[in-house]
């Protein structure tokens, strides 16, 4: 049996922030009341990238809303998480951020089975005028399918 997928948060101000380049799936170390949290909706991950320290990948600024039931057991919402991959996965993404001057960004938080999952996007800065260009890019396509829709009926 295929593991179902929940999608559980997308950060959108991402793509339209970066280019993405690759992306890669990493599990993250969480505790019993963030899950719980997570399940009932409570993430955001605006503003939120990831950075490498001694071979460990760390989800930063990453909010994840304390469970209202947890008591004593709720974790502070802005802590790190950490990321979980293997070590050569981790040591080839932190080459090209270092080479290349690229970012990790945390692009979605789903549900991949029981298990939570980020998908983590290599991704490069846009320009101003680039971020121009993709919102004329969808407001054109925009009108393209307005005018293919209205002219069917």
């Amino acid at each position: 049996m295929p593991d179902t997928i929940k999608k559980i948060a997308e950060n959108r101000a991402a793509r339209h922030e970066y280019y993405v380049l690759e992306s890669h799936e990493a599990g993250v170390e969480l505790f019993g009341t963030e899950v719980k949290s997570i399940r009932s909706g409570g993430v955001n991950l605006k503003d939120s990238w990831i950075a490498v320290e001694k071979g460990e990948m760390f989800a930063r600024h990453v909010h994840i809303s304390p469970y209202e039931k947890g008591n004593i057991f709720n974790r502070d919402p802005m802590r790190d998480k950490k990321l979980l991959m293997h070590k050569r996965e981790i040591r080839k993404l932190y080459d090209q951020v270092k080479r290349e001057g690229l970012t990790l960004i945390p692009l979605s938080m789903y549900f991949k089975g029981s298990r939570v999952k980020v998908q983590i996007g290599l991704c490069k800065g846009k320009k101003l005028h680039d971020k121009r260009d993709s919102i004329a890019d969808r407001e054109m396509k925009r009108k393209l399918d307005r005018a293919m829709k209205n002219d069917f009926r």
